[in-house]
């Protein structure tokens, strides 16, 4: 992948990595969350099977469980890196999480299992958020959307192997084990960033961890009507994307029959949604972040609506209703790619010089909030699509009136 400099970037904090080394590593660390949610999917039954037979359903809490920790923890996480910076917050959270997944090896309980998950959210909120802050050290508006494209680009691997991953090792050695992998693969990204990755806040830039402060600063990134916008836009997306990801397994299996196969469907179309990234990147400068929003909003919207009318009306059977499942899933997937990474931006637009604070507020709210919209809608899941199409065509359309009045809020870098 061939990766330039965008413009945006902030020469106070000069870094020392090559720029596909460091699009590759924040990537890598992003893709903890990917990794941690995806190669459990295949998972769902046979964890369901285990520790709530008589109630199948509550097998996807073990994700929910996971995003809501990890929503948790993106309050602490951002403050931290704020005092103390960027790599001692992320490597403690690896840390917390290792331990959690540990943990999760021998839980005797779902009860146990979903505790576990939720500490080792609250650890992989760590690389997740301060990721965010490390690159808005380096990068602000479009530059800082351009950087992220190309992170989302990259990460849009992880997606695309976990659950085929995830489904050989289950096969292998069973369920239990995906959680070793977990292990392994936070240990080789924080190896990385330890030895390789230069911290990005000098020890000048640092604001003392103040319980007061932290109020006043979380205060202040609310106090931006533009910023509360994007947050809400950006839960309403979280909330078609978790939705999707917590349905989609029971989907295949029960309403398709194809649960042998939903590994490799998951896959492919993880990497055909990848693409959204890159044609974000792409057309920002041109359209730039806002239209792109809309743009995305708009077509899932049409998406769900259309799946919606299909399965109503008996219109298509068999492989083509499941082509067209497979192309909604397509765009939910897609929605993420082309709105996340500019919704982030325009929401630290004006919030750099409290980088940190921002991204844990931003992250924290939408996460959380995006999770109570995620378990109703997956908790209905009924042996058909159609309370997740209904569900995510109700987040879409929301989304788009409130994107009706976002804007990029400042001059371009």
């Amino acid at each position: 992948m061939s990766v330039v400099d965008p413009p945006g970037t902030v020469p106070q904090a000069p870094r020392h990595l090559p720029m596909a080394e460091f699009v590759a590593l924040m990537a890598m660390l992003a893709a903890t969350i990917a990794f941690s949610i995806d190669a459990m999917l295949p998972a769902l039954p046979e964890i369901g099977a285990a520790l709530s037979p008589e109630a199948p359903n509550a097998a996807q809490l073990v994700v929910v469980a996971f995003v809501l920790g990890m929503g948790i923890g993106t309050i602490f996480a951002g403050p931290l890196s704020d005092a103390f910076g960027r790599k001692p917050a992320m490597l403690g959270g690896a840390l917390i999480y290792c331990t959690a997944a540990l943990v999760c090896i021998w839980a005797p309980s779902l009860e146990v299992l979903l505790a576990a998950r939720l500490i080792q959210g609250l650890g992989a909120s760590g690389p997740r958020v301060v990721a965010m802050a490390m690159i808005r050290d380096l990068y602000q508006g479009r530059g800082m959307a351009k950087v992220l494209s190309f992170v989302m680009t990259v990460f849009s691997l992880a997606p695309a192997v976990a659950p085929l991953f995830g489904a050989w090792i289950i096969g292998a050695f069973g369920w239990r084990a995906v959680f070793w992998s977990f292990v392994a693969f936070s240990a080789i990204s924080g190896t990385w960033l330890l030895l390789r990755q230069p911290e990005t806040l000098p020890p000048d830039r640092r604001r003392p961890l103040n319980i007061g402060k932290l109020r006043l600063a979380g205060v202040e990134v609310l106090s931006h009507p533009n910023v509360r916008r994007a947050i809400l836009i950006q839960t309403l997306i979280f909330g078609v994307l978790f939705s999707t990801i917590v349905s989609v397994q029971p989907i295949y299996d029960v309403t398709f029959d194809r649960a042998a196969s939903f590994p490799l469907w998951f896959g492919v179309v993880a990497v055909i949604a990848s693409g959204a990234s890159m044609v974000n990147a792409r057309l920002l400068g041109r359209l730039g972040m806002v239209r792109m929003i809309r743009f995305g909003l708009t077509a899932h919207l049409g998406l769900s609506l259309a799946l919606m009318v299909i399965w109503a009306t008996g219109a298509v059977a068999g492989l083509a209703l499941f082509g067209a499942f497979v192309v909604w899933q397509v765009g939910s997937f897609a929605l993420a790619a082309l709105t996340i990474g500019n919704l982030n931006a325009i929401a630290m637009q004006p919030l750099g010089h409290v980088a940190g604070m921002a991204s844990s507020v931003i992250s924290a709210s939408a996460t959380i909030l995006a999770v109570l919209i995620a378990i109703p809608i997956g908790q209905a899941f009924n042996g058909t699509p159609v309370p997740l199409a209904l569900g995510v065509a109700l987040c879409t359309g929301l989304g788009l009136w409130l994107a009706a009045k976002l804007q990029e809020d400042g001059p371009d870098p």
